[in-house]
């Protein structure tokens, strides 16, 4: 019968599996096939290949193919834990966040967790790698599966079922551990050859290769205050009873959302409250605010520089962008395309000349830019700031010290702000805080841009990469990191992300990206985005606020 692999027509046997077309295959790719998309939908391997489809297969190279890799690495990380460790000693194990390169876990219960364990649980996961062991898949009633996590004492698990509205449930086995995973799973254990384990705080990581080097273990170093920032918030989280989408369910049916939204927009903001008067105490005349897309960085400034005025003295907004080079002197990247993204695209130089003017005292005029033209052009009134000032810098390289090397440490205040959910399904199913940020960027770019979810779908692949480039690797430099996410905010954005997923075209490589986004959108219950504050950073994506309409 005739199929379509990666656009290339081929004759194949009928009968012949997704797992035998990929083995046929295999060394035409970067790295080992996983998964793959058939007519734009995601399906495992034990799938039948159908005539006349368009298949695509994936490995960690592939966004698709790096979740499913994940998965699989996490079902490894529990079975082995679950074998090792005493029933009556263990209560469960946490996957809780994610720390840049590791997956944070916590083992739950009487156990002391040492290098000595670690090492062990290391080990029963390459025995099973080596065993090539077959995930099994079972489609069961969702009634079922609510007993069935029950008997198993996975509580977040039944929480979860409870607001499920398809009646079936899918749960794997491998072996005899059973669990749930949102999302396609590998075939068998053999192809996940690349992980590693390491103790970290009171838990551990688990770390798998990145999309550029499928065959080589990330190397993991996050800050500490990174860390504790994390910690943070899921502590809050967890002392609200909110720890999970179950959970949230649960708050939102008893009636009690608008006492936990509340409660969210306080905590956000007493915590810009507390770093304004951070910034006052160390008495900065310069404060960067860096961070990647879709992270609220606009509405922060805002209630920052309120804050600040409240404590006497006067910010100043200026925008890095107002810095760019000439466009005919701006770098391309290996498409031939203008970087706007890379700190060689900022005339360092003339803002650093320019801020230390400022803080001398001086009279300075500072540039536009003008986007038509592609120039910097000076139609502002000169500028000078006195003692009581602050200059407030909004841009992706504020973190980075080339951007203000000339200016005294003593006079530099740098903010680092992401949506860092530690909202999780379930678990053992974390909630990506990149996922966070899509679903917001999304809704803000279909308001405010008029683009549709596909394009800004297609965009993110390269959204992401300048962030890896750009700003992440100085997170550590900040002197305090802001977490804009919020408990509700993705129950609150289902009502927009919805019409906007379900119009991405079937036939569109941004096809499964949107309709992962709808299943995943799909365990949250609405509620009325209406009763969200009008200062709350929630409106810069869905719209209707104060600070910026």
């Amino acid at each position: 019968m005739r199929i379509w692999l990666e656009n290339k027509e081929l004759d194949v046997p009928r009968g012949m599996t997704l797992r035998e077309l990929a083995e046929q295959h295999e060394s035409e790719y970067a790295s080992t096939p996983i998964v793959a998309k058939v007519d734009g939908v995601v399906q495992e391997f034990y799938h039948t290949v159908r005539e006349d489809t368009h298949i695509k297969l994936c490995g960690i190279t592939d966004n698709d193919g790096i979740r499913v890799y994940e998965r699989g690495v996490t079902m490894l990380v529990l079975k082995a834990i679950h074998e090792i460790i005493p029933a009556d000693r263990l209560e469960d194990v946490a996957i809780e966040f994610t720390l840049y390169t590791g997956h944070f876990c916590r083992i739950l219960g009487k156990v002391d967790l040492d290098q000595e364990l670690l090492d062990l649980i290391r080990e029963k996961m390459r025995s099973y790698v080596d065993a090539d062991i077959q995930f099994q898949k079972r489609v069961i009633r969702t009634r079922d599966a609510k007993e069935l996590f029950g008997f198993l004492n996975m509580e977040s698990k039944v929480q979860l079922t409870k607001y499920r509205r398809n009646s079936r449930m899918t749960v794997y086995e491998l072996g005899d551990y059973t669990d749930y995973y949102f999302g396609a799973m590998p075939y068998s254990t053999g192809v996940l050859q690349y992980f590693d384990l390491q103790l970290y705080m009171d838990g551990f990581v688990f770390i798998i290769p990145n999309k550029s080097e499928p065959t080589k273990v990330q190397h993991f170093n996050v800050s500490k205050k990174f860390f504790y920032t994390m910690q943070y918030t899921n502590d809050w989280i967890e002392m609200m009873g909110v720890s999970n989408v179950g959970e949230l369910n649960d708050v939102i049916v008893r009636g009690e959302f608008t006492e936990l939204m509340s409660t969210q927009e306080a905590l956000h903001e007493k915590k810009i409250g507390d770093i304004a008067e951070d910034i006052v105490k160390h008495k900065s005349r310069i404060v960067t605010i860096a961070g990647p897309s879709s992270s609220g960085k606009t509405t922060f400034s805002y209630r920052l520089s309120t804050q600040l005025k409240t404590l006497g003295v006067n910010p100043h907004p200026i925008g890095l962008d107002d810095y760019f080079v000439n466009r005919e002197d701006t770098p391309r990247d290996e498409d031939g395309k203008y970087n706007y993204e890379c700190i060689e695209a900022i005339d360092t130089a003339q803002f650093q000349e320019d801020m230390m003017g400022l803080l001398e005292g001086r009279s300075v005029r500072l540039p536009t830019y003008n986007f038509l033209t592609g120039m910097r052009q000076y139609d502002k009134p000169f500028m000078q700031i006195g003692e009581h000032d602050i200059l407030v810098i909004e841009g992706i390289h504020g973190l980075n010290d080339k951007l203000t090397q000339s200016i005294p440490e003593s006079e530099k205040y740098k903010i680092y702000i992401s949506a860092l959910t530690t909202l999780n399904l379930d678990a053992h199913n974390r909630i990506p805080t990149t996922d966070g940020r899509l679903i917001r960027r999304i809704i803000r770019d279909a308001r405010t841009r008029g683009n549709t979810a596909q394009k800004t779908i297609s965009m993110w692949d390269s959204v992401r990469k300048g962030e890896e480039e750009n700003i992440f690797p100085f997170q550590g430099k900040a002197n305090v990191i802001f977490n804009s996410a919020l408990i509700y905010e993705l129950a609150a954005m289902k009502l927009y992300a919805d019409p906007v997923l379900f119009q991405v075209p079937s036939d569109s490589e941004e096809y499964s990206e949107a309709q992962r986004l709808l299943k995943f959108l799909d365990y949250f219950l609405p509620v009325d985005p209406h009763d969200v504050p009008l200062n709350s950073v929630l409106r810069e994506f869905i719209g209707g606020g104060i600070l910026l309409g």
